[in-house]
């Protein structure tokens, strides 16, 4: 019977260490394969066993063999006819069944049963979930005595997923094959056509991935899509992937036979064998279990499970009855069978332990930079580059693209005066000086010539009014903070509204708790970002505005609240809603001091200034009613404000002091209330003497005091706004129809006007602000910040963060478009920029991607040495709690992945611009290798506002022995250098410098180099004597250097070049690499 039971857990163990996705060889999958039969067979040879052996001690009172034995002795009575309850063997056997007798299959049976039970409640499609099990179907939560507590489902985890991985998958059916790659692409469509919003999931069915209906597959731009949904659906997954293979395979349409045949071959693994399932079933089941699995990483896994199972134990193993009324050797079983129980669900819990903390670990590994770009407005570049800019045709052909050059013919008609350059092929350098605003992206260029425009800009960070990154935005956030820390002026987000299936990606069952988690973890970070006078504006509409509200409480505080702002963004409302027409979304307004953020006043509209229609000489008025009313307006609330006015009909005259024959005025409203006047006593005086007051009688008698309400530079910005500028559609939608030229670039951009006038509530009086938005989208942020600088004359900042697949089609596109021109018709410039609008313009743009945590997955390498191997096969080594369990156990991967290249291959800095690394674009699965940028790297890892970027030098030179005479023949000869070091374009040593400032204010110069020499002891003295003369050579080791920090690759020995009064220290870049990469504070 214990059998049965054990391979129940066997099985479960098997899917919790991820061992049962045989055809699943991306992410960690791929590393546990690897391990598969080492895991499996420590499960079942030296893991389980270990229940059987903890029991070993009630053998001789087994109960089967005590039942058999007792069998065998009422047989034998009876043979000999004696009755076999007088015979003193059978009475002892009797008694020893009843009182001593132990049930070990039985035992066996219930250890394995109640580690089945306890592990599965917590696992779901390849995550724990942390429900705190009380009992069945009831839950615990952490609770401290707060007066109101926030909790959700995954609240103690990371939520790992973006929808690019549910909407989109790719592969190649050729992989080397560029001219013909036969790439094969997964779309999903969007789970119903319409408005934002309007999709509501049935209730009780999980959604899965399902052929789109009619015409699923068809070959579009050379490669085949095939179009999935992802609605709710009773059928399991798998049988859903069956019948797709199937409809495909069936399909008949001879422009597919190739397709087909290809994907009816059989599947071969990485390791070269061949599987039975086809190369389209192996895609399906990848790219449905990538977007089934893994959602969560756990942010301490190992401490949860030994709460629950300490808790499990009390109250589902232990029954403090049984112990009262049972025998002492009785109780004795028990307690072995809790700890039997308690130790090996101990090692259990410290294998899931260490698979999720790896998990964590590379998670929360702040990722490579894998490309640095730069947008560069002509406007600053020197034109000794024009030429070569002029005859790269790449640029020319994205200037045709984004910006149709090739219509400007020189004429009055083309918006060119007559007589100035035309386009030509190739284009003029002095066509180049008539487009100041044009941009130009250094990814048509080599990296010789960027390197040489970047060293030829003096100040690179004074000239940088925006970061653009290319990443998922959690990743983004942990490598920008170091340099943005407490600098933002302005976090914008607008993320993901969770109403539209396709929107965002959750998993089944946990829609709302899955995008509060994503929430939380992203606000954590930005919050750390921002100034304490700055304020982040969050964007939403009603499906989650309660649960934002929450979680900005939760992770801001609800003292950091600053309002809530209603823009109307669809005046006619959405038609299709169940019962209101939806017409508006929500900003919440937080800031970490609401005290120390500054009011930005709006200016008034033309039907606010029509108000104002009498004017003196101090300006324009109007006559307001003195008598407060609304709110905070009565006697009790303002007692200063209740007092009476005197005014003498006959004279006009008007005073505080009661007069004979006056009229006394009281502040009591036309429903006989008692309020109270606008100013207080001294106030009213005031302005009396300025002639400000006024008072008139009333038709239906009494009278009118009125006081002089002057125009205002700017008005109080209110909760809600209503405007055309604020239309969605006339302002975004059709907005970046007009710069694209067509329709469907980006589904529901927001009004450009809404996002800037957001942006100006908060940063109109910081005009040198830093905005950040960290769900990019279509780049309206970006768009306003550049539309609000050339109104003002500011020069705010923006950094923005985006992963989808737009970020290359819509967003970056569309922030060249825009600093060419403000003003577009059907994707073509309407005008060139103003002078003035060209200066205002963004000068430099930095593009950077990063590798994604499926990188870093894909790029582990497992290294088991020979040595290892032997050291763990020892047989001092073997057997439970000795070294090889507690490796296997605790330390299997961080020691087998050590020197894998995302985890930093030390060994690799040798030579920087050589660090490779295979990457996969987001919600595709074709690999390629790329150098990872060491430099731009690193830079964010210390946080170093760059001054400037120098041009990569590379020398040569010759080397020699000491050859003094006074030296014994033994002695070692003193390397030397034959002559001087030569600048050489092909030598060996390579040198390159970053200069700037780190967070603490120290000025730092960054020393890259190539070491040739590798790490001979040769090498290291050949590389560190070219570095010293090198360094000397720069002015650098003089006594007026200009540095506090000298960071370099390699070990040197530039310390030794310091006078006794220099101050500047020398940190290895390796080092501090290391640190700052894995540092996981505040995560």
């Amino acid at each position: 019977m214990s059998t049965t039971h054990r391979e129940r857990l066997v099985q479960l163990l098997r899917s919790l260490f991820q061992l049962d996705q045989a055809e699943l060889d991306f992410g960690l999958y791929r590393v546990m394969h690897a391990k598969s039969a080492e895991v499996t067979q420590f499960l079942e040879r030296d893991l389980l066993p270990q229940v059987k052996a903890a029991f070993a001690q009630y053998r001789t009172a087994d109960k089967a063999a005590i039942e058999k034995e007792l069998a065998k002795a009422i047989e034998q009575a009876h043979a000999l006819g004696a009755d076999p309850d007088a015979l003193p063997k059978v009475r002892e056997l009797r008694t020893q069944l009843a009182d001593d007798a132990v049930d070990l299959a039985g035992l066996e049976a219930d250890v394995y049963d109640h580690l089945y039970s306890f592990f599965r409640r917590y696992y779901s499609e390849g995550d724990f979930l942390s429900k705190r099990v009380y009992k069945p179907g009831v839950y615990a939560i952490p609770y401290e005595g707060e007066e109101v507590k926030l909790h959700w489902a995954n609240a103690d985890q990371y939520y790992i997923k973006t929808s690019e991985y549910l909407r989109d998958y790719a592969f190649r059916l050729r992989p080397d094959n560029e001219k013909n790659p036969m790439r094969v692409h997964f779309r999903l469509v969007d789970a119903a056509e319409g408005e934002h919003g309007n999709v509501k999931e049935q209730a009780g069915k999980e959604r899965r991935f399902k052929l789109a209906g009619e015409s699923v597959v068809a070959v579009e731009d050379g490669e085949l899509v095939v179009r999935f949904t992802y609605l709710p659906d009773p059928a399991k997954q798998k049988d859903l992937n069956a019948a797709a293979e199937q409809t495909i395979f069936a399909l008949a349409d001879p422009v597919l036979r190739d397709w087909i045949a290809a994907l009816g071959a059989k599947h071969v693994r990485p390791d070269g064998t061949v599987s039975d399932t086809t190369r389209l079933r192996v895609h399906l089941d990848r790219y449905t279990a990538r977007n089934t699995f893994d959602y969560f990483i756990h942010k301490g896994l190992g401490g949860f499970l030994r709460r629950e199972l300490d808790f499990y134990i009390k109250n589902e193993v232990m029954h403090l009855d049984d112990v009262e009324s049972e025998t002492e050797p009785r109780v004795e079983q028990y307690l072995s069978k809790i700890k039997v129980i308690r130790r090996i669900a101990g090692k259990i819990i410290e294998f899931l332990a260490q698979l999720e903390d790896f998990q964590k670990k590379l998670w929360l590994k702040k990722k490579f930079v894998v490309e640095t770009s730069y947008c560069i407005k002509l406007g600053i570049i020197p034109e000794e580059f024009y030429p070569e800019i002029a005859s790269n045709d790449a640029q020319r052909e994205e200037w045709i693209a984004l910006n149709a050059i090739d219509d400007w013919k020189g004429s009055a008609a083309h918006l060119l005066e007559p007589g100035l350059p035309a386009y030509s092929v190739p284009l003029e350098p002095a066509f180049l000086k008539t487009h100041p605003t044009l941009m130009l992206d250094t990814r048509h260029f080599d990296g010789d010539f960027t390197a040489r425009l970047l060293g030829s800009l003096p100040e690179v960070h004074g000239h940088l009014d925006g970061v653009l990154c290319h990443s998922e935005n959690f990743q983004a956030l942990r490598l920008l903070l170091r340099t943005y820390a407490d600098a933002i002026d302005c976090v914008y987000a607008d993320p993901p509204f969770n109403t539209n299936d396709a929107s965002f990606n959750y998993k089944n069952e946990y829609q709302h708790s899955s995008w509060c988690t994503m929430i939380a973890q992203t606000m954590r970070m930005a919050e750390r970002a921002l100034r304490t006078d700055g304020v982040m504006a969050t964007a939403i509409d009603d499906f989650e505005l309660h649960h934002l509200g929450l979680v900005c409480d939760e992770v801001l505080g609800a003292a950091t609240r600053l309002g809530t702002l209603v823009v109307q963004i669809k005046p006619s409302g959405r038609t299709n809603d169940n019962f209101l027409a939806t017409s508006h979304e929500y900003y919440l307004l937080h800031s970490r001091d609401p005290g120390a953020v500054e009011v930005c006043f709006f200016e008034l509209t033309d039907e606010q200034r029509q108000q104002y229609s009498a004017e003196d000489e101090k300006g324009a008025y109007k006559w307001r009613d003195f008598l407060r009313t609304g709110g905070y307006s009565t006697p009790q609330e303002r007692p200063n404000s209740w007092y009476a006015i005197y005014f003498d009909p006959k004279t006009g005259a008007i005073a505080l002091d009661k007069h004979s024959g006056w009229q006394e005025i009281w502040p009591i409203d036309s429903e006989g209330r008692k309020r109270v006047w606008r100013k207080t006593r001294p106030s009213f005086i005031s302005h009396l003497a300025n002639g400000e007051i006024r008072v008139s009688s009333k038709r239906g008698g009494g009278y009118k005091v009125e006081i002089i309400d002057r125009i205002k530079t700017g008005v109080r910005p209110k909760s809600v706004w209503v405007g055309k500028q604020y239309d969605a559609s006339s302002h975004g939608t059709k907005l970046l129809k007009s710069m694209f030229g067509e329709a469907g670039a980006f589904s529901f951009p927001k009004s450009l006007y809404a996002t800037r006038d957001v942006l100006f509530l908060i940063t109109g009086e910081k005009d040198e602000a830093t905005i950040l938005d960290y769900f990019a989208g279509s780049g309206t942020t970006g768009h306003a910040v550049v539309a609000l600088n050339r109104e003002d004359g500011g020069q705010r900042k923006f950094v923005l963060v985006e992963i989808g697949e737009y970020f290359d089609s819509v967003l970056l596109p569309r922030l060249k478009k825009v600093t060419y021109t403000p003003e577009w018709k059907d994707g073509k410039p309407k005008r060139l920029a103003t002078a003035e609008e060209a200066e205002r313009s963004p000068r430099i743009l930095k593009v950077i991607r990063l590798e994604s945590y499926e990188d870093t997955l894909n790029n582990l390498e497992l290294h088991h040495t020979e040595q290892q191997r032997s050291l763990l096969d020892l047989p001092a080594a073997r057997g439970p709690d000795k070294l090889r369990e507690q490796y296997l156990l605790r330390y299997m991967l961080d020691v087998e992945t050590r020197g894998s290249q995302s985890l930093l291959s030390v060994a690799a800095f040798m030579d920087p611009t050589a660090y490779r690394l295979k990457v996969k674009p987001p919600g595709s699965d074709e690999s390629r290798e790329v150098n990872v940028d060491l430099l731009e790297t690193f830079n964010w890892l210390i946080g170093l506002t760059v001054q400037h970027i120098a041009a990569p030098l590379t020398f040569s030179t010759s080397f020699k022995r000491d050859d003094d005479p006074d030296l014994p023949k033994d002695a070692p000869r003193r390397l030397l250098l034959d002559g001087r070091i030569k600048e050489d374009s092909d030598g060996p040593w390579w040198f390159r410098t970053v200069t700037g400032t780190t967070p603490d204010g120290k000025r730092t110069l960054v020393i890259w180099r190539k070491r040739p020499g590798g790490e001979s002891s040769e090498g290291v003295e050949q590389d560190n004597l070219v570095l010293d003369e090198w360094f000397k050579k720069q002015g650098y080791s003089s006594k007026d250097c200009e540095f506090d920090l000298i960071y370099v690759n390699g070990t040197n020995n530039l310390e030794n070049l310091k006078a006794p009064d220099d101050t500047w220290k020398v940190r290895l870049i390796e080092e501090d690499f290391h640190r700052l990469m894995f540092d996981s504070e505040g995560a």
